[in-house]
């Protein structure tokens, strides 16, 4: 027992430096390819055996003979070990430089795809988490490409529609200073008229701003839907009177909503006006409330005769204007993003579809919870 005792202990000696040497070897070729980090692994392994076989025939354990033996088999075993040790690190050092210019495709601009040639478990999963980095990637750079045509376009208009009106300001201000209009009164009343135009275009691209920013502070409280949708009818219905459309409301006066009042009503009132202005005169504009599961849907009903299918995606975007018949006189495009940051600050969703004669916009808002306490 005490022989064995001792053998084991000179063994693990023996052992013991070949693996520290190994270790401080590892560290020094750290930032080597992995096939000498194997290699090294492999010779340790071997040299640990030798340095113990060594240590217990010096200790006197082992005959001369018996030490020829092992010696010898250490030896084979050493050189079958690096020989596969090898072997592996070539075949890991392939697969992950395939895997290096599938990444390097998709870092510059294309899409990454994954090497066809098979791989270890880490290099299979290190694969999928790229695949699924490109595709996240791909719709960034996408949705990136939209926004800045949103934003040429945005601009292109905004000139446009602002250069319009004060060409009419200044022409108008010259006649007067002139002395040249032949009524006074009716060019300070259009320019009064142009002056809100353009005081509306400024504010919509401030509110646009705040939302874009992330800086739209709202100050919710407990209203009723019945009274928020009476407000904004009663103040849109000058503008339903003067393009001759007919305002209808459906709202049951029980469902509540916790919801920045001031926010909520421009939002809606920004879709009555644009419903007002698509549909024709003796058409009818709805607005409707109700609730549907934990939601309060809003809807807005016109007689436009419809969006294109093709455009149905593209109607919240900030810029678009669609057709002419949808287009509001001076409009930058600005009035249905707004409505969709301002229900989307709430927590809610905008959506348009096709119904027969026109189109409905909806607006999905999350149900107040009402305390147990509070229940009847």
């Amino acid at each position: 027992m005490h022989a064995n005792l001792l053998i084991a202990l000179y063994a693990f000696a023996g052992a013991a430096v070949a693996a520290l040497a190994g270790a401080v070897a590892l560290r020094v070729l750290r930032h080597r390819s992995v096939a000498v980090s194997l290699m090294v692994v492999a010779a340790v392994t071997v040299t640990a055996m030798l340095a113990g076989t060594l240590s217990v025939a010096w200790a006197m354990f082992l005959s001369p003979h018996d030490l020829k033996v092992v010696t010898t088999v250490v030896a084979m075993a050493a050189a079958v070990s690096l020989a596969t040790a090898l072997l592996l690190g070539r075949w890991v050092v392939s697969r992950s430089r395939a895997l290096t210019l599938a990444a390097r495709s998709f870092g510059e601009g294309g899409s990454f795809a994954a090497p066809s040639v098979p791989a270890t478990a880490e290099l299979e999963e290190l694969s999928r988490e790229l695949a699924a980095t490109s595709a996240r990637l791909n719709a960034s750079r996408a949705r990136e490409r939209t926004l800045e045509s949103s934003r040429r376009d945005l601009v292109a208009w905004i000139s446009h529609d602002l250069r319009t009106p004060l060409a009419g300001l200044r022409a108008m201000s010259e006649a007067l200073e002139d002395g040249m209009a032949p009524d006074p009164q009716r060019y300070l009343r259009q320019m009064r008229t142009e002056v809100e135009r353009l005081n509306t275009m400024v504010g919509d691209l401030f509110e646009l701003s705040r939302i874009h920013a992330g800086s739209l502070a709202l100050s919710v409280a407990r209203i009723s839907a019945y009274d928020l949708v009476a407000d904004v009818l009663a103040g849109m219905d000058p503008v339903a009177r003067e393009h001759g459309v007919r305002l209808a409301g459906d709202v049951p006066p029980d469902i509540p909503l916790v919801v920045d009042g001031k926010e909520m009503t421009r939002a809606l009132g920004n879709l009555l006006v644009n419903a007002i202005r698509s549909t024709p005169p003796d058409g009818t504009v709805a607005v409707e409330a109700r609730e549907s599961g934990d939601e309060v849907l809003l809807t807005v009903t016109d007689g436009c005769g419809g969006i294109p299918e093709h455009d149905l995606a593209r109607v919240f975007d900030t810029g678009w204007r669609g057709s002419q018949a949808r287009t509001p006189p001076a409009g930058a495009g600005l009035g249905l993003a707004i409505v969709r940051g301002i229900v989307e600050a709430h927590s809610g969703r905008a959506s348009v579809r096709n119904v027969a004669g026109g189109c409905r916009f909806e607006v999905s808002l999350p149900l107040p919870v009402v305390p147990p306490a509070a229940a009847p």
